[in-house]
């Protein structure tokens, strides 16, 4: 699929401003449906009158009237909605007051049949103006029960949190050695200048204390030893000067009104300062990376092949929670390079035996790819064990490497040189050397005078076997899991910690208890021609026996091809044979597998009532290494209503490494038709007008990938994207949006009360699917929840995090939980609930399937982004 430029079409571009502002939703019951029940429930729509739930208030559409809204069939330059089963009402739902916002974007005006047409859209020029959506209340829908999560309640301090300013000169870049100067300036300085206070460092830039310093600037000097150069010999000496600096104090206050559920705005710089003052004894004890914190101690590593080990570790963050401040504990595993001899590492690495045999072109080429940028100390000086990191390899043998020596341009062989420098006889000349430092002056190493230093974590790609080897040493039962979290958090003995003890953090050694929901499942309907026309999933997965697909296609021309020579072809055709009439029986090749019962019967609130559409979206990275490769950026949305379970996709390429997605409305200027809009989101919609009669009345948007940081810079501009998008379509046309941020990589894990209560669990030791957590570890003021919506196969579950960012169309808790976990039974590959709602696991797959699909030359060029794809009906990504 070549990402070319879409063809546009030649509507009118219209820009928009409104003013929103977001209102506090009262707790709502959830509709009392069969679902739990021994049969399907009443199959009759709901059309004479709306359900409570999804008709908007009566305050509401008065204000909607009062701003001016005009009904879909006066200048109806979009579409206009034409009679289906489930419509209750015709009129366009525009966006209503979503926010208290700041500040105006003035996007300007376009001439529309001579009149200028203009509304207040009023989206916000900065984050500090947005405010996400708050909770509406909490769901009540579901089984309750408990489930134990691995957050940890951490009793915040009284003390204040003072920040200063760090100088060290000359600067140094590795936090490594600036940790060094500044434990030493601790260890001297502690009883006298720093008034007996601990301070906590970050490595860069940043010292925290608990209470001030006895003084708001002073320069320091310290002199550091290389403990590397060896233990009977003369030993380096560097001075280095350390001036610090007071610059803020840390409001604790805040931070508890903001926990406390008073305050919108989280204060980052304590919660910061918490973060650094708990990591800093793991920083000390282990080897950290991002987050986490690994050690060789932990648990025995495991080999992966080609050089590299497992090493066990844990992950630590502090979370603001409605509890309080919570440690988030979670286990975690990593590649590291195994602290081999280079020659040992490089015989693992090529599997096959180098001493003997001289390597080949494309062997030096895998050597170099493996070793640059990684450290390696040296072994042929005795105690002295000076570091390098390697910069390349040399294309000629140790035997033939010469280098001056002396001004005069004298020569010496890399031979002769180790020989009579150190002693030291080079066994095995016909391998390579390694260059080490600065590449403009040669400094070589011979393999087998060097070994890998430990603890470096191997960052570039696994092949499938380290993969499959690492799967294995990171798949979990839950209740090992649990135990090992436990565990960590015991010998972390963070109560006796003397960082926690100086800033007067505790830290409970118990699992937080959390309140919990277990979602019904919903029916799902099949063909009325099988033995068995409704299925009520169990335990979050069903089959196909005695079922057909609800919507079978016809297939023409089909071929099958047999590429084994050792299959005969009798046995090639009985495989066709059998595959077409198991096609035939199931009503399957392009329709649908199954609906929600409730979908068809109009009974999903805020879904069922007016035209809804569901769109997916996400953006997959290139891997790491990969400097020029563009970011994938994939759209899907539902193009059938009320069924939603058919989706088209989009993809486009873009900047590299750029996680806005720069397609979703764009416009550019045609010679002939002047200005001209265009991008994913209009596309789509116009795709969901004809594929279904109507135009979109209402928008929910399904955002995967997108860190907690990124939050207010994704929302502010994709949210805008969909208003212009919407605008560019039709005069006054802005349905109301529901954006929800969809999250997997996260630490959160949710174990059983009573791992023996059979009851409790799946097969597999997990919480069962349809478990919902919107209490006590979720977010203190915003509308966020966990839900696990699948059964385990193997490992421990993890809950997918639902955030919901903006919502105008006034969502219950109940509401959208239900929706969400409903959503993940439509799934088109399977007959089990998936762990992510379909419509953000489609864009996955879009995204991903369509990097295999890119043009030569657009890989090479990926950083000037490129072009959307036509609209594909077909879920080809599937």
């Amino acid at each position: 699929m070549p990402m070319r430029q879409m063809k546009e079409s030649s509507e009118q571009h219209l820009v928009i401003k409104t003013h929103l502002q977001n209102s506090m939703n009262p707790v709502q019951k959830p509709p009392k449906t069969a679902q739990n029940g021994k049969g399907p429930p009443s199959h009759e729509p709901q059309n004479a009158k709306p359900h409570s739930q999804t008709s908007p208030s009566s305050k509401n559409r008065g204000r909607r009237r009062g701003r001016g809204g005009r009904k879909s069939d006066q200048s109806d330059v979009f579409m206009r909605p034409s009679s289906r089963p489930c419509t209750v009402a015709d009129k366009p739902v525009l966006a209503h007051q979503a926010g208290p916002l700041v500040t105006d974007i003035p996007h300007g005006c376009v001439e529309n049949g001579g009149n200028m047409c203009e509304m207040e859209m009023g989206f916000p020029s900065s984050s500090k103006s947005l405010t996400f959506a708050p909770r509406p209340g909490y769901g009540q829908l579901g089984t309750k029960c408990i489930v134990k999560a691995n957050h940890f309640f951490t009793e915040l301090p009284e003390k204040d949190l003072n920040q200063y300013d760090v100088t060290i000169t000359p600067e140094v870049s590795s936090r490594t050695v600036n940790r060094a100067i500044m434990n030493e300036l601790v260890k001297l300085y502690k009883e006298s200048d720093l008034g007996m206070r601990l301070p906590a460092y970050d490595g860069r830039k940043s010292l925290y204390t608990a209470g001030e310093l006895p003084f708001a600037w002073k320069e320091f000097k310290v002199k550091l030893v290389d403990e590397e150069d060896g233990i009977n010999g003369p030993k380096r000496e560097r001075e280095y000067k350390v001036v610090i600096k007071f610059v803020a104090r840390a409001s604790l206050h805040h931070l508890g009104q903001f926990l406390a559920g008073k305050r919108a705005d989280a204060p980052q710089e304590a919660l910061q300062i918490l973060d650094i003052v708990l990591r800093e004894l793991s920083t000390r004890r282990y080897c950290p990376v991002g987050r986490s914190f690994f050690s060789p101690d932990i648990r025995a590593p495991q080999r992966l092949g080609e050089g590299l080990e497992s090493w066990c570790g844990f992950y630590q963050s502090i979370r603001p929670t409605q509890m309080g401040l919570s440690l988030n504990i979670d286990m975690s595993s990593a590649a590291f390079i195994e602290a081999l001899p280079v020659i040992e590492f490089v015989g693992q690495l090529l599997g096959k035996d180098v001493l003997s045999r001289p390597l080949s072109d494309s062997d030096r080429v895998k050597i170099k790819k493996a070793l640059r940028g990684v450290k390696v100390e040296v072994t042929h000086r005795g105690n002295v064990r000076r570091k390098y990191r390697v910069s390349g390899l040399t294309s000629q043998p140790t035997r033939e490497l010469v280098f001056p020596v002396d001004d005069n341009s004298t020569m010496k062989s890399v031979v002769e040189y180790f020989q009579e420098m150190y002693g030291f006889t080079i066994q095995h000349a016909h391998l390579p050397c390694l260059q080490v430092g600065n590449q403009k002056k040669a400094n070589y190493l011979p393999l087998e005078a060097c070994k890998i230093v430990e603890g470096q974590r191997y960052t570039k790609r696994l092949n499938e076997r380290q993969i499959t080897a690492l799967l294995k040493v990171t798949c979990q039962r839950p209740r090992d899991q649990e135990n090992d979290i436990l565990q960590t958090v015991q010998h972390n003995a963070y109560d006796q910690d003397p960082y926690a003890k100086e800033f007067g953090i505790k830290i409970s050694e118990k699992l937080a208890s959390v309140e919990a929901r277990i979602l019904p499942a919903p029916w799902l309907k099949y063909h009325e021609t099988g033995k068995e026309k409704d299925c009520l999933p169990q335990v979050g997965q069903w089959n196909m026996m005695n079922k057909k697909m609800i919507n079978g296609m016809t297939v023409s021309r089909w071929a099958c091809i047999n590429f084994s020579r050792s299959v005969q072809e009798s046995v090639a055709r009985g495989f066709c044979n059998e595959l077409a009439q198991m096609c035939q029986v199931s009503g399957m090749m392009g329709g649908r597998n199954t609906v929600l019962l409730d979908a068809i019967s109009c009974r999903i609130p805020l879904v069922s009532d007016i035209p809804t559409i569901i769109f997916g979206a996400d953006v997959t990275h290139p891997e790491n290494g990969e400097d020029s490769s563009p970011s994938i950026a994939a759209v899907v949305a539902s193009q059938d209503w009320p069924e939603v379970t058919k989706y088209a996709g989009l993809v486009c390429a873009q900047a590299h490494r750029q996680e806005l997605i720069q397609d979703l409305y764009k416009t550019w200027h045609d010679p002939v038709r002047g200005t001209v809009s265009g991008g994913m989101i209009r596309d789509l919609l116009v795709s969901f007008r004809k594929a279904t009669g109507q135009k979109p009345l209402r928008i929910i948007f399904y955002r995967d990938g997108v860190s907690e940081g990124q939050f207010y810079q994704v929302l502010l501009y994709e949210l805008d994207a969909i208003r212009k998008a919407c605008a560019s379509l039709e005069p006054n046309y802005q349905p109301p949006v529901t954006f929800i941020v969809v999250q997997k990589r996260h630490h959160t894990r949710l174990f059983a009360n009573n791992h023996r209560d059979r009851n409790s669990t799946d097969r597999s030791g997990n919480i069962l699917p349809g478990t919902v957590v919107d209490s006590k570890i979720c977010h203190p003021t915003e509308f966020d929840f966990y839900l696990c919506s699948h059964a385990g196969i193997q490992g421990t579950s993890r809950p997918a995090h639902y955030h919901v960012l903006w919502d105008e169309n006034n969502f219950t808790a109940d509401g959208i939980q239900s929706l969400t976990n409903n959503l993940c039974y439509t799934y088109a590959r399977c007959t089990r609930s998936v762990s992510v709602v379909p419509p953000a696991y489609y864009a996955h797959l879009a995204a991903f399937r369509a990097r295999f699909y890119m043009e030569p030359d657009m890989q090479e060029n990926g950083s000037n982004g490129g072009g959307s794809e036509n609209v594909k009906r077909v879920m080809f990504y599937c």
